[in-house]
């Protein structure tokens, strides 16, 4: 699709936008109210020398729809750090923008703040958008509630009985329990989501061995606000905990699959589907006739397909997948590795083994299995079923037609 058509196709809701470079690098990172208004703002040529560079480099734009601009605040922030794409640089007017404040006190202390000189307390920041800044921060306070006060008052806050303090000034919870609170909400204005889960998760499983399943359930619910904070419709959810699932090094945006079909050892032809933001991108799909494997042979038939993929679009210059999925366990796995090292390329390669749902990686001796509740593996079936549909419906087409030139 070109990139102007996709702007303009673009929907009016609060999201993350990606913009990237030819050879799919990360080149900027930047959050709206509505995307498209946001977006299409940068091609109406009224724009400073440096988004004038940045749109010389742009050749595909991704987005991330939200479920507030809040929720685009913290994603923005998380993607940036994750990702530090070069355009991203720090502001550096004179104008006096808000941090967030974290103060190192026996007690901390959480809040907005416009320092003019330097301080000891942490500082996260700037933020050139003060009104989204607090009602963001106001998501984290209710998984994460902390003390807010100028001053540590002598007894609970009006914060405190609407469940947004704990009351540390009062003792009503652990000293070490609030700390732990604090630095949880750091790992998340760090960027650290997916260590603050894993630790979590941690935590979690030690409650459930211990039988201690209050505190587990306690835990969990903390992991489910955190999932809510910066997921945006559910098939951006399911993206993000793709990427968390498997240990990615990247959101992956855009994913390929590969499929084989052929009936009886005959006709084999081949399939790929693509997905973009989880969602399939059936202009992109792609058939493939076998022209010189063996059609009883998978493992060749999968390596021609792939090889004839990625050749092509390294050599018309066009972005590879931020994930390959292949359908099959790890010897397949092995072979399409075997096809990317030929090409000198390196995107995250999965297979699905269709017996136990399980997920195989090329360096790994044991495959990864998901629960079935998780949304990943959700995501991985989706993906996997319909590269099988769209295969196998091209090998009955296929058929079909040699029917009627056998009748002819």
């Amino acid at each position: 699709m070109n990139i102007k058509n996709k702007v303009n196709s673009l929907g009016d809701n609060p999201g993350v936008y990606i913009m990237k470079s030819k050879q799919g690098k990360v080149l900027y990172v930047g959050k709206a109210t509505s995307l498209r208004k946001r977006v299409r703002s940068y091609f109406l040529g009224r724009s400073s020398a440096k988004t004038e560079m940045l749109m010389e480099n742009v050749f595909d734009i991704e987005v991330i729809n939200c479920d507030s601009p809040q929720q685009a605040l913290i994603l923005e922030a998380a993607l940036i750090k994750e990702r530090k794409p070069k355009y991203n640089i720090s502001l550096r007017d004179n104008k006096t923008y808000p941090y967030i404040e974290v103060t190192r006190e026996k007690i901390p202390r959480i809040f907005i703040s416009r320092p003019k000189k330097r301080t000891k307390n942490i500082l996260f920041g700037p933020y050139p958008k003060a009104k989204l800044l607090k009602p963001a921060l106001n998501m984290i306070r209710k998984v994460f509630p902390y003390c807010s006060c100028r001053n540590l008052p002598k007894k609970e806050c009006l914060f405190y009985h609407i469940n947004l303090c704990p009351a540390p000034c009062s003792g009503k919870i652990p000293l070490t329990e609030y700390r732990e609170n604090i630095k949880n909400i750091c790992k998340i204005l760090k960027g650290q989501r997916q260590q603050l889960i894993r630790d979590l998760e941690k935590k979690m499983d030690e409650f459930s061995k211990n039988e201690n399943f209050e505190e587990a359930a306690r835990i969990r619910d903390k992991l489910y606000a955190i999932e809510n904070l910066y997921k945006g419709s559910p098939k951006e959810h399911q993206v993000l905990a793709l990427k968390s699932s498997l240990g990615l090094g990247k959101i992956p945006l855009l994913i390929e699959a590969v499929d084989i079909s052929s009936l009886g050892g005959r006709q084999g032809v081949g399939s790929l589907v693509v997905f973009r933001d989880g969602r399939p991108d059936k202009s992109g799909y792609r058939r493939f006739k076998i022209k010189t494997a063996r059609e009883n042979d998978d493992y060749a038939m999968i390596q021609e397909v792939l090889f004839r993929r990625y050749s092509r679009l390294l050599k018309q210059g066009e972005s590879l997948p931020d994930l390959v999925i292949v359908d099959g366990g790890k010897g397949h796995v092995l072979k399409a590795r075997e096809v990317f090292d030929k090409l000198n390329i390196n995107p995250a390669l999965v297979g699905i083994a269709k017996q136990n749902e399980e997920v195989w990686f090329a360096d790994k001796p044991l495959p990864l299995k998901l629960s079935k509740s998780e949304p990943a593996l959700h995501l991985i079936q989706q993906i996997r079923d319909e590269a099988h549909r769209f295969a196998h419906s091209y090998q009955l087409k296929r058929r079909s037609m040699n029917i009627r030139k056998s009748r002819e």
